[in-house]
């Protein structure tokens, strides 16, 4: 949990710049890799991340823009990482004027649950996580070259010139 808006913002542009990262490899053609037929498509995790996070932070009362036509994903893997880069950049300068330190410690009804303003902030910032976890997957399955996101990924560790580490 966050006690000031500097942390969180800190921690934001680490966990957003780590999802663009994965955003900016997507190819049009990795867009339609799913797990299965019931399953969300790689394009539709990846605009999912995209346009929650302005719908998140309406929620929680952080009044941001909301992504237009948010419920078609677009065809075009440019264009949902350029919307997150916009939409990580609002996020960013809409809690950093809207909320302060102090208000961080008050309640808010959230998707029915009461909880402070700083539970808030860390629920978006694992939702990006999560889904940024099962973007890496299906890149996987779809033969992109995952970047790393903690440390080295499998593809990183020989342009670094080591070796992987074994299975």
């Amino acid at each position: 949990m966050y006690t000031s808006i500097t942390e969180f913002i800190e921690d934001w542009n680490q966990e957003a710049a780590s999802t663009q990262k994965v955003l900016d490899v997507l190819t049009d053609e990795s867009l339609q890799q799913a797990v299965s037929p019931e399953d969300r498509t790689l394009g539709r995790i990846a605009w999912h991340v995209v346009t929650s996070t302005p719908e998140m932070l309406n929620e929680f009362g952080v009044k941001v823009e909301n992504v237009e036509n948010s419920n078609t994903v677009p065809s075009n893997a440019k264009e949902i990482a350029e919307t997150f880069r916009k939409v990580s950049a609002d996020t960013m300068d809409a809690v950093k004027q809207q909320w302060t330190d102090e208000s961080l410690k008050e309640m808010k009804n959230v998707f029915g649950m009461d909880m402070q303003k700083a539970v808030t902030l860390s629920l978006l910032i694992k939702h990006i996580i999560h889904h940024r976890g099962q973007m890496t997957v299906l890149m996987r399955q779809a033969g992109l070259n995952v970047p790393g996101v903690y440390g080295p990924s499998r593809n990183e560790w020989s342009q670094m010139g080591m070796e992987a580490p074994a299975l």
